[in-house]
């Protein structure tokens, strides 16, 4: 090979024809983009209408959740409130009778007791949880535990004459209905 040949072999390609389709310098003016698709368009709509129904059923969902759990631990709470009183209640009573028995003699005795007793119904009252004594009242079976029946002239039949014990609510429920007697 000579030295001519070999230069004709390493020599740079004609440049393209200008006036060729495609040739030239690069524009997007003659490219044609896709049709964007009005079906397309509306299933994409579709679809994230359905995503955004999801998500506010989704937070309906949770909502509705926290509500319900906030109710339960309240009632949870309320519930056990309520078994702490009646295991309590017993005591309470047994302290009324002690205060009732001790009235005689020692002054300072039924003070302490006092003090105890208002100590534990300060306790009940601030866990919603309240002491009631329908004396005077008519007899509600609802509220009130007949122990006896007693004639009287001063009050009407149905009504409460003595209360032998209180009777306890938490939050509007009856909790420990009152003993009481009633007139005949």
């Amino acid at each position: 090979m000579n030295e001519e040949t070999k230069t004709e072999e390493y020599t740079a390609a004609a440049p393209p024809d200008p006036d060729a389709k495609g040739a030239g310098e690069t524009s997007f003016s003659d490219a044609e983009a896709p049709p964007a698709s009005e079906r397309a368009v509306a299933e994409a709509e579709d679809e994230a209408q359905r995503y955004l129904e999801l998500a506010k059923r989704t937070q309906a969902d949770f909502e509705n959740y926290r509500k319900r759990m906030a109710r339960e631990n309240a009632q949870a709470a309320e519930r056990g409130a309520a078994k702490l009183a009646k295991e309590l209640l017993p005591a309470l009573d047994h302290l009324e009778l002690a205060i009732k028995a001790a009235e005689g003699g020692h002054a300072e005795v039924v003070k302490g007791f006092a003090l105890v007793r208002d100590e534990l119904l300060g306790a009940l009252a601030r866990s919603g949880i309240q002491a009631f004594s329908p004396d005077g009242e008519p007899f509600d079976p609802n509220e009130h535990e007949a122990m006896a029946q007693q004639p009287s002239e001063e009050a009407e039949s149905g009504t409460v004459l003595q209360v032998y014990q209180q009777g306890f609510r938490i939050n509007g429920q009856i909790l420990r209905p009152a003993r009481v007697v009633v007139a005949a």
